[in-house]
């Protein structure tokens, strides 16, 4: 069943010291709920246990780095322990990298992929399962950006593991459909937060030390983000979405227009297939059997989403 009360809940946040994960934390404490933060960062780690506790709120935390797959099932672990279940993860932690499509470092494209993605993929294996075996229902929320749904040029390893979390929240929503639990992605344009700094969690010893970013990007982006909404008002969105069950956790109006033109751009490409000598080359009968395989997957899809 989906969450319609956080109180008695239990939250295990990634990137929970700062930024929009700790403001989850804060929101969800304010709401009666236990809150796991986990942290790359010790010493913000440690403060953030300190702010919460202070407010009453039943936290405690765990160091960890979401790349690493055991380190999440050895996360999961200790909530257990510490409160006995767990009914909201927030897969939240991430690093922003960029530059030129053809001039990004493998170094980085593996740091944006380790972090970004394969953080919330180890999210979900370690812990929707046990959201699964309390039956009490429960809720997702992968954290992924405007820049899931709208490209931002010259940030590449970015908008890729983005787009990436957004098309695995949806295929999620569809399979814990069945379970009651709810899945959100949250997807926020320009927040104040540290994600202009994301080299200060950068294992040198695991992805080198990696080109120095063109400062002038650096300048524009920390100036946008500088001017972002505070992130106590996206942690408080989140709360909504969760007790709304909404898929698609949006934080900033003024991107539905460029995700509207996205998206009619799509449907113009698809009407020019009418007008394509290839297609309109195919056997009749490979058609009939193409298309009864659509119908099927497209009913399958409608049943995860009624």
């Amino acid at each position: 069943m989906p969450i319609d009360d956080l109180a008695g809940k239990t939250a295990f946040i990634t990137g929970g010291a700062s930024g929009i994960g700790l403001a989850m934390a804060k929101s969800f404490g304010a709401r009666g709920a236990n809150v796991m933060l986990a942290d790359i960062e010790e010493e913000p780690l440690k403060e953030a246990i300190k702010l919460l506790s202070k407010t009453n709120t039943q936290v405690d935390g765990v160091l960890l780095d979401v790349s690493d797959r055991a380190a999440m099932q050895d996360a999961a672990q200790k909530t257990i322990e510490r409160f006995g279940k767990v009914h909201i993860v927030c897969n939240n932690a991430g690093i922003g990298a960029g530059g030129p499509m053809e001039e990004v470092t493998a170094s980085d494209w593996e740091w944006s992929i380790d972090v970004n993605l394969k953080g919330v993929a180890w999210g979900i294996e370690a812990f929707v399962p046990l959201i699964k075996e309390h039956g009490e229902g429960g809720h997702v929320v992968n954290t992924a950006s405007m820049a899931g749904l709208v490209p931002i040029p010259g940030f590449g390893p970015y908008t890729a593991t983005k787009y990436a979390v957004v098309g695995m929240s949806e295929d999620l929503s569809m399979e814990l459909e069945p379970f009651g639990i709810g899945v959100s992605v949250l997807c926020p344009g320009f927040v104040a937060t540290q994600i202009g700094n994301s080299r200060r969690t950068r294992s040198a010893a695991k992805y080198g030390e990696g080109n120095e970013p063109d400062q002038d990007s650096i300048a524009q982006a920390s100036d946008a983000v500088a001017a972002g909404i505070p992130a106590d008002a996206v942690g408080e969105r989140v709360v909504e979405c969760i007790l709304e069950n909404r898929l698609y956790a949006f934080t900033h109006g003024e991107f539905k227009d460029a995700t509207a033109a996205r998206f009619a751009r799509m449907a113009e490409d698809f009407d020019s297939i009418s007008n394509s000598d290839a297609i309109n080359s195919v056997d009749p009968e490979v058609k009939e059997r193409q298309l009864a395989a659509s119908a099927a997957i497209q009913e399958a899809q409608n049943l995860g989403n009624s």
